[in-house]
């Protein structure tokens, strides 16, 4: 028993199965929809592990849209045909969408240390590399998008001159991946909600801080499974 225990330990992170754990549960009906979880000293004691396991397994949790945050508050079950949708879409049909635009970078890829982002893309440790360009059509600016890769993936493209500052092609970042992956991308899972532009959205859209905006989160995943990259594009709605 105990050495079943140590290899499941080496092969999946604790959060990720404190993560499964919890989607069991809701799924059994033991928390009825918009009802609060335990807070994560409850679950710490209750599962015996840290604290910060709990709280990236609630990452994990809300970037499914399983559960929401409210800060003071909790975490609660998200009700159903509420306000997060998820679908699956073909990596076909997701990079078509991008075949008539054009990619500038405004932050060039750079390997950072990043929880959240660490945590959708089913990673052991927090260090992602991460990459911030918008896109034109026919010269106006329409969407601020964040990639983050794992560290492996990131170092297929590291030295390819687009994704340095500046850098304008009409590439996206799967093209740019996918020639060079064992096993290619093919499936995306899409998020789509609503959300307010930051600084860093008007600076770059050309919209007032704060104005609405329509956020789509893709984790695009190989044939064997494995997460390659997490975008967080910002769109404006009136383009």
């Amino acid at each position: 028993m105990g050495t079943t225990t140590g290899k499941k330990r080496e092969t999946e992170p604790a959060y990720q199965a404190l993560s499964k754990q919890l989607r069991h549960e809701i799924a059994a009906g033991l928390y009825d929809n918009g009802t609060r979880l335990p807070n994560e000293s409850e679950l710490s004691e209750r599962y015996e592990v840290s604290r910060q396991t709990v709280r990236r397994a609630f990452v994990d949790l809300v970037a499914a849209g399983i559960v929401y945050r409210v800060p003071g508050r909790g975490t609660f079950v998200n009700e159903s045909g509420g306000r997060y949708l998820r679908q699956q879409g073909s990596i076909q049909d997701l990079m078509n969408l991008s075949s008539d635009t054009t990619m500038e970078v405004v932050s060039a890829l750079q390997r950072r240390v990043d929880v959240e982002a660490a945590s959708r893309l089913r990673l052991e440790s927090d260090v992602v590399y991460t990459v911030i360009f918008r896109r034109f059509h026919e010269g106006v600016p329409f969407v601020l998008t964040t990639v983050h890769l794992p560290e492996d993936t990131a170092r297929l493209v590291l030295q390819a001159p687009e994704v340095t500052a500046g850098a304008v092609s009409t590439y996206t970042m799967i093209g740019l991946l996918e020639p060079h992956l064992e096993s290619p991308i093919s499936e995306a899972a899409q998020s789509i909600t609503v959300d307010a532009a930051s600084g860093l959205d008007a600076t770059h859209l050309g919209c007032p801080q704060g104005h609405p905006i329509l956020r789509i989160d893709r984790l695009y995943s190989d044939e064997s499974g494995v997460a390659r990259e997490l975008s967080v594009s910002h769109f404006l709605p009136e383009h």
